[in-house]
C-alpha cells in the first residue's frame, strides 16, 4: 500500500521544509509513505529547498498556472507513480501531518474514498468572525446544492482513494476545492470529514487579496460549477424566475382588464410575453446543457477507464519506472522531460 503525500506550492521555501519534515514516514496498514511537491512556477528556490527536505519527488513548472491546475497536475502524477492513496495539503504548514493517519484512516477501512480535515471554521480563533460566517454559510450552501455534508468546503487537507483520483477532473482555474465536492455528488463518490486543528498562519493567502475578492471569486465558481454539473436544473431557476416575472404581467393585465380597465395596459401584456418567450427559451436550453452533460459523464467514464487499465503504467496500476528528484514540465499538459537524480 503506498500513500504519496502531495504539496502544490507557490514561493513557500520559507516553510515548505517544515511541511516535508512533518510528513510521517511510518504509518499503520501504509507499506511505503513519499512525498511530492508541485511548483507551481515559483520565482525563489522551491524545488531545490523541496528536494532538499526530503522531497521524493519535485515537478517544477516554468510558469504559474494556479493552484487548481496545480492540484490535478498532482493527481496525475500521484496516480502514474501507483499511489494506493493521495493525501493533499498546503506549502504553508497550515495542515498538521501528525493528522494524516487519521485523514486516511477511512479510506483504508473502506468507508470512504475522499476524506475531507474539518478546521471547526466556526471556532478557528485566527479567522475573523466575518470570515468564520461567511465560510459556515458557504459550507452550507455548496454541501445542498452538491448534495455532500461537508462542513468545511474550502479546506485543502484531503485524502483520496485511488479509484477516487482516477475520477477527478478539475475545470477551475481559481480553486479545486469546490469543484471536487460537486464531481463526488455528481458521481456519488462517498466523501467523510475529520476534524483537524490547524497552526496559525504564516503569511497572509495569495488565493485572494480580500474577503471581497474572495466572494466574488467563489461565487462566480460556484454557480458556474453548477451549471456545469447541474445544467437542467441551473436553467430551470433561471427561466422560472424570468418565466414568474412574465406571470406577474400577465396577472396584472387581466386584472385591470377584469375591471375594465384594460386597453390601457396592453404594453404590460407585451412586456410579459417577452419574459415568457425568454423563459421559454432559456428552458430549452437547460435541456440541451443537460443532454451535453450526459455526453460529458459518458466521456468522463471512458477518462476513468483509460486511466485505470493503464496510461502511462505497465497495464496493472503500476507505474513501469519511477524518477526520482526534480522534474521539469515544459507543457502545460503533457510531462515530457524528467531531469534528476535517484535518491541515495
Amino acid at each position: 500500500m503506498r500513500l504519496i503525500v502531495q504539496i502544490p506550492c507557490l514561493n513557500e521555501e520559507q516553510t515548505l521544509p517544515g511541511v516535508i519534515r512533518d510528513v510521517p514516514r511510518v504509518i499503520p496498514g501504509i507499506d511505503e509513505v513519499e512525498v511530492l511537491v508541485i511548483d507551481d512556477g515559483s520565482t525563489d528556490r522551491t524545488a531545490t529547498v523541496a528536494y532538499e527536505a526530503g522531497a521524493d519527488y519535485v515537478v517544477r513548472r516554468p510558469r504559474t498556472e494556479g493552484l487548481a491546475k496545480a492540484f490535478a497536475l498532482g493527481i496525475a502524477t500521484c496516480v502514474d507513480l501507483g499511489a494506493d492513496v493521495i493525501v493533499n495539503t498546503d506549502g504553508d504548514h497550515q495542515y498538521r501531518g501528525e493528522d494524516i493517519p487519521r485523514l486516511i484512516a477511512p479510506i483504508l477501512d473502506g468507508r470512504a474514498d475522499i476524506a475531507i480535515g474539518n478546521r471547526q471554521v466556526a471556532v478557528v480563533e485566527h479567522f475573523s468572525r466575518v470570515k468564520r460566517r461567511l465560510q459556515v454559510l458557504g459550507s452550507r450552501v455548496v454541501s445542498g446544492l452538491a448534495h455532500v455534508n461537508v462542513p468545511d468546503v474550502t479546506s485543502g487537507f484531503r485524502a483520496y482513494s485511488r479509484d477516487a483520483a482516477l475520477r477527478l477532473n478539475v475545470f477551475s482555474r481559481f480553486s479545486y476545492t469546490l469543484e471536487t465536492i460537486f464531481l463526488a455528488g455528481s458521481q456519488r463518490i462517498p466523501v467523510v470529514h475529520i476534524p483537524i486543528v490547524v497552526n496559525k498562519p504564516s503569511r497572509p493567502s495569495r488565493l485572494f487579496s480580500s474577503v471581497r475578492s474572495y466572494l466574488k471569486k467563489a461565487t462566480g465558481t460556484i454557480l458556474r460549477i453548477y451549471t456545469l454539473y447541474e445544467p437542467l436544473k441551473a436553467f430551470f431557476y433561471v427561466g422560472a424566475v424570468l418565466g414568474g416575472i412574465g406571470m406577474i404581467g400577465v396577472a396584472r393585465f387581466l386584472y385591470f382588464y377584469a375591471i375594465g380597465q384594460g386597453g390601457g395596459h396592453v404594453q404590460s401584456l407585451v412586456l410579459s410575453g417577452v419574459f415568457l418567450t425568454i423563459a421559454f427559451q432559456v428552458w430549452m436550453l437547460g435541456i440541451l446543457a443537460d443532454l451535453i452533460s450526459i455526453n460529458r459523464r459518458l466521456g468522463e467514464e471512458i477518462l476513468y477507464r483509460v486511466r485505470r487499465g493503464g496510461g502511462t503504467t505497465n497495464g496493472s496500476g503500476r507505474p513501469t519506472s519511477r524518477p526520482r528528484g526534480i522534474v521539469t514540465e515544459p507543457d502545460a499538459d503533457v510531462l515530457v522531460e524528467a531531469a534528476g537524480r535517484e535518491r541515495q
